[in-house]
């Protein structure tokens, strides 16, 4: 407690934030608290929190994002920390500063765009800090990235993780890789190349599918450049029949018969 100037007894100052999670563990949190299951920007354990703030979807603006990577529904947990408690704020793509939790909260609320930022705290938080968990509206806030509205949205594997939210409906209408060129066209391109670069290059497109028989990559297995045989024994994974087999053992079978030598 803290004694005021008229000589009354007040509760020290407490700043207050909010911490998404899953419904599924709000009676775990309101029996012992947040565990420190996050890692910080150097690895650190702790919890990721954001400010309360005058606005309602600056302040839950992270529950949209967060069902990309958290499956059934999502709570507020309003958690208040003594003002001196050590913490970083900043936003998610940049390096963190390190502050006082009184400081995170006035840096954010003094931002024009406070939207991506959070507060991490680089703890568990325990019971007694724990205010109340409350239901929030799962479609509040920004989701993929700030501003993402009527932007492409990256269909990349960290971006669109698999089996999330319509990420097939995404995939097809955003693919992340071009679409396969066909093996006839590789196949004369293959027959142009000159340099080993251009060999391996066109070997990695047709390795991208299931493309038949290997019959005609078989002057390959003599090439004097390893890597072009190294490559070519890999993607050859991709073929189907008795060729296909023979060509890799061939490949592997000189392989060793190579290293052996160099071994020597």
């Amino acid at each position: 407690m803290i004694i005021t100037a008229a000589g009354r007894l007040s509760s020290p100052v407490m700043a207050e934030f909010v911490h998404i999670t899953t419904a599924r563990s709000a009676r775990r949190i309101a029996r012992s608290g947040i565990a420190a299951r996050s890692r910080g920007r150097a690895g650190e354990p702790g919890v990721y929190c954001m400010p309360v703030l005058p606005s309602f979807t600056l302040t839950y603006q992270w529950v949209r994002e967060l069902r990309r990577w958290h499956s059934g529904v999502l709570v507020a947990v309003q958690l208040r920390l003594p003002d001196d408690e050590p913490v970083t704020v900043g936003r998610y793509s940049a390096p963190p500063r390190e502050a006082t939790a009184a400081q995170a909260v006035a840096a954010v609320r003094e931002l024009d765009d406070p939207r991506g930022y959070e507060v991490f705290v680089p703890r568990a938080i325990v019971d007694t800090e724990v205010r109340r968990i409350r239901d929030v509206p799962q479609g509040v806030g920004w989701r993929y990235l700030p501003a993402a509205h009527g932007r492409r949205p990256c269909p990349c594997p960290a971006c669109l993780p698999r089996g999330a939210y319509k990420v097939a409906n995404l995939r097809r209408r955003f693919p992340y890789d071009e679409p396969p060129r066909p093996k006839s066209e590789l196949m004369t391109r293959l027959r142009a190349a000159t340099t080993a670069d251009e060999i391996i290059d066109v070997l990695g497109e047709l390795g991208r599918g299931w493309r038949g028989g290997a019959e005609e990559l078989a002057y390959l297995a003599d090439h004097p450049d390893p890597d072009v045989r190294d490559t070519l024994e890999g993607i050859l994974r991709a073929y189907r029949g008795r060729e296909a087999r023979r060509l890799r053992e061939r490949l592997q079978l000189s392989g060793s018969s190579g290293s052996d030598q160099n071994s020597c």
